[in-house]
C-alpha cells in the first residue's frame, strides 16, 4: 500500500507524496511539515519553489531548523501569489511607506499645536516676551525646522529606494508630497507671527 510506510504513522501519504503521486517512505523530508489534512500547504509551495528546490533546501538544513525554513516558505509563496514581482518586498514597502506617513502626520499636528499656541499665548501677553523665552522658542523653532528636514529628507530617500515597487506607492507618495508641504507652509507661518510677535 502506498501509505503504509508513511513517516507520519498513517494510512495516507504526506501532502507533497500525494499531490506529486508517489509512495511516501519513513526516510520522506516532506511528510513532517506537509501532512495529509492540509494539501493547499504544499501545493502553493510547490506551484512558487518547486518540489525538489524545497526538497534540497530542507535537506541542506539541520533539523531544528527545517520547520521555520518551511514556515517562511508558506508565507513567501502566499506573497508571490497575491504580487508575483515584488513578493514580500512589496508588502514591507508598503508598510515602510505608511509608517513614514505616520510620522509625517505626527508632525504636522505638532506644527499645529504649536501654531495654536502661539496664537494663544501672543495677543494675552502685554509685556515683550523676556530675552530666555525669545532663545527658548529660537531654539523649540530651530529643532523642529530639524525634525521636519529630516523627515522631508528621510521620505524622499524613501521614496528613491522604493522606486522600483512604485505601482504600490502612488497614491500614498501623492498624500505624502501634499503633508510635506502642509508642514513647511505651517512652519513659515508660525515663523512669521514670531516674527511679529518679537
Amino acid at each position: 500500500m502506498a501509505g503504509s510506510g508513511s513517516s507520519s504513522g498513517s494510512n495516507s501519504p504526506c501532502a507533497s507524496c500525494k499531490l506529486l503521486r508517489r509512495r511516501c517512505t519513513q526516510e520522506c523530508v516532506f511528510a513532517p511539515y506537509f501532512p495529509p489534512e492540509d494539501p493547499h500547504k504544499f501545493a502553493i509551495v510547490h506551484k512558487v519553489f518547486g518540489a525538489s528546490n524545497v526538497s534540497k533546501m530542507l535537506q541542506e538544513l539541520p533539523a531544528q531548523q527545517r520547520a521555520d525554513a518551511v514556515s517562511s516558505l508558506v508565507y513567501e509563496a502566499n506573497a508571490r501569489m497575491r504580487d508575483p514581482v515584488y513578493g514580500c518586498v512589496g508588502a514591507i514597502s508598503y508598510l515602510q511607506q505608511q509608517v513614514s506617513q505616520l510620522q509625517m502626520q505626527l508632525a504636522l499636528a505638532k506644527a499645529e499645536i504649536l501654531c495654536v499656541q502661539m496664537q494663544h499665548d501672543g495677543p494675552a501677553t502685554a509685556s515683550p516676551p523676556s530675552a530666555s523665552q525669545q532663545l527658548q522658542r529660537r531654539q523649540q523653532q530651530q529643532m523642529d525646522g530639524e525634525a521636519y528636514g529630516s523627515l522631508l529628507m528621510h521620505n524622499t530617500l524613501m521614496n528613491t529606494l522604493n522606486s522600483s515597487a512604485a505601482h504600490h506607492q502612488q497614491q500614498m507618495l501623492g498624500s505624502l508630497g501634499s503633508a510635506g508641504n502642509s508642514a513647511m507652509m505651517l512652519q513659515e507661518a508660525c515663523l512669521k507671527k514670531e516674527s511679529l510677535w518679537t
